[in-house]
């Protein structure tokens, strides 16, 4: 599938979004952090209302970004497995058939959920049989490391260890992160283009789903030593892709670590032409699955 590569040339700033999932209003494990073209390191980006942003926050502050050159990296899977079984949740007639009727269906079970969760959904008698959760493994739960996105193959091809949508169990589990960020793609939808779901646009932002894993071991970080805790360390990543040391941190964590690394790698990768055009991403897996930047 061809997404015009070339049009990537034309970003100026780049922004990483570690995301979460978690309950609540406010969340330490969401950051933001942005770059420039050139060296200078990425810049962690405060919230505008308080010390820690909220999905709220962060969506309204997306929406700021409309007239900038700007790409951006959010680091959630934007949709579920689709192509290995032929639907999202396979059995259920009123399964939705493409990424942006997936987040529709999730915004609208999710309507009375505040903070933009999606406890609602999980609730759900024909839904939670696709996931396992705490003390409740759904029957149609595909058992072992659940079910993948194609993309998520790629990432295990390329050495990586992704984890299955599907699982909510577990600090690795990512499912909970996904299905919040599909409420603010909804909500997105005709103002901020996502790639691959939307064509890359000739000016204006885009958002891509980040694998910040990815980012880590291209600056050199070995496999299992992925996080970055202290600034000597965060510094040693960066000059492995090009960038400057950053401005001292009043605290590390591995959220603003992986967001400030994640957007250098943005600019020193959005030119790259098989990043956007990935051999196998076909136009019906672009549309269900959507697929992580970065995977080739």
């Amino acid at each position: 599938m061809n997404s015009e590569p070339g049009k990537a040339t034309r970003f100026t700033r780049f922004t990483a979004i570690d995301w979460s999932g978690a309950q609540g209003h406010r969340h330490k494990g969401i950051a933001v952090a942005t770059c420039g073209v050139g060296d200078a390191a990425p810049v962690l980006v405060s919230s505008p209302d308080s010390a820690t942003w909220s999905r709220v926050d962060v969506l309204d502050w997306l929406l700021d970004q409309r007239g900038s050159a700007m790409l951006i990296g959010l680091d959630l899977s934007p949709a579920f497995p689709f192509v290995d079984q032929g639907g999202y949740f396979p059995g259920w007639q009123q399964s939705p058939g493409d990424a942006r009727a997936l987040w529709d269906l999730v915004e609208t079970l999710s309507a009375n959920d505040p903070h933009l969760a999606v406890d609602t959904v999980l609730r759900d008698p024909d839904i939670r049989r696709h996931f396992r959760q705490h003390r409740d493994c759904g029957d149609l739960f595909a058992g072992g490391a659940g079910r993948m996105r194609v993309c998520e193959l790629g990432q295990r091809a390329m050495g990586f260890a992704p984890t299955s949508c599907f699982n909510l169990v577990g600090a690795a589990q990512v499912g909970k992160s996904s299905l919040t960020g599909m409420r603010v793609l909804h909500r997105l939808a005709g103002r901020i283009p996502v790639w691959p779901f939307d064509p890359l646009p000739d000016h204006g932002p885009a958002i891509v789903e980040i694998y910040t894993t990815i980012a880590a071991r291209a600056a050199g970080i070995r496999k299992g030593l992925s996080k970055m805790r202290d600034a000597a360390a965060l510094d040693t990543a960066l000059a492995g892709l090009g960038s400057d040391p950053h401005t001292p941190l009043p605290r590390y964590d591995d959220h603003a670590t992986d967001a400030i690394l994640t957007a250098a790698w943005l600019r020193a990768n959005a030119d790259r032409a098989d990043l956007w055009a990935p051999a196998a991403m076909t136009r019906d897996i672009a549309r269900t699955e959507g697929w992580t930047f970065g995977v080739s």
